[in-house]
């Protein structure tokens, strides 16, 4: 018995464990080649043997641009497998609570800023992370939906873009953050004067550190089933988790060029593509139920470029 957080080997998962370690929760945990969350046999198995008390869903495949440019159909394919499996063969299992983790790119590409709650489903997607966006849509209604008919209490949170310990360096397959720290500290290393960034560096972006997303996600997990219910609606129960202020990023640059030391010329390409022009979260919900975030994003950077200047040997090339 215990909490089965699915996707513990990842940034967030890998945070979320820690946490609950820390409280003295016991955690169950499996990594893919142990369980393949893809496999409803396996998925079915796994809670049929383990039955934990409550689940956390921070499995999913992942990525940047150009990742979802280049693998569109992995993106829908393993997360809605995925997300399917685990919520039908928890609530299969009698879990009654279960906290599923989806992504900002949900919003419309053109939802009005800040992004509220209730944007989702009210436009036309960004189309560079559309399978990916669809997937995790899914995910929420599937929740909201055996909800509904079967009164489990299974909750999802929204977070904005995360970084920090665990994170995925990869300079062509990552997101922005971890992609920049590491670019520009190889630029510091082979003694570059110049690194060109895709896109005009106008795009704002909003950016929180995995230990506060792990620190929100615990909190609406514990949050009474009255308060829950009074601050959503059945088919609007998603909550918005971010730190309600974002930078361009250009200013993301600059801040990374001067934790790494690079001192050279900051350059964009305006022929790669920007994604949309401003991505930042309304956390007026969550700041209503008595949460906000506590990481600056400075310190968030350096402590993230600690890790990976410690862990770099270690982390994955591909």
């Amino acid at each position: 018995m215990g909490v089965f957080v699915a996707g513990h080997q990842g940034m967030v998962g890998g945070a979320i464990t820690r946490k609950l370690q820390a409280r003295g929760v016991s955690t169950i945990t499996r990594t893919r080649k142990e369980l393949d969350l893809q496999s409803q046999s396996d998925v079915r198995a796994f809670f049929e043997a383990e039955k934990p008390d409550a689940v956390v869903l921070a499995a999913a495949k992942v990525g940047g641009i150009h990742a979802n440019r280049s693998y569109p159909a992995e993106f829908i394919h393993d997360n809605l497998m995925i997300e399917c499996n685990v919520v039908h063969e928890a609530h299969r299992a009698g879990v009654r609570r279960l906290l599923f983790l989806g992504s900002s790119c949900i919003y419309p590409a053109a939802a009005q800023q800040p992004m509220r709650e209730d944007a989702l489903l009210t436009g036309v997607l960004e189309p560079t992370n559309e399978p990916y966006a669809i997937a995790k849509i899914a995910g929420i209604k599937l929740c909201e939906s055996y909800n509904r008919q079967f009164g489990t209490d299974y909750r999802s949170v929204m977070p904005t873009n995360l970084y920090g310990p665990g994170d995925n360096f990869h300079p062509e397959n990552s997101h922005v953050l971890p992609a920049l720290l590491r670019r520009f500290h190889e630029a510091v290393e082979q003694g570059k004067e110049e690194v060109v960034l895709w896109g005009t560096g106008t795009p704002k972006r909003e950016f929180m550190h995995v230990d506060d997303m792990a620190d929100a996600c615990l909190f609406v997990m514990d949050l009474d089933e009255s308060i829950y219910r009074a601050n959503t609606q059945p088919m609007l129960s998603h909550i918005n988790v971010g730190t309600g202020q974002d930078v361009t990023i250009a200013e993301l640059a600059s801040i990374i060029a001067g934790i790494t030391g690079f001192k050279g010329r900051i350059a964009f390409d305006p022929n790669m593509p920007d994604g949309p022009p401003r991505k930042l979260l309304d956390v007026t919900r969550l700041a209503n139920m008595g949460w906000r975030a506590s990481v600056a994003l400075e310190d968030g950077i350096a402590a993230t470029y600690r890790w990976f200047l410690t862990n770099r040997p270690s982390l994955r090339q591909i």
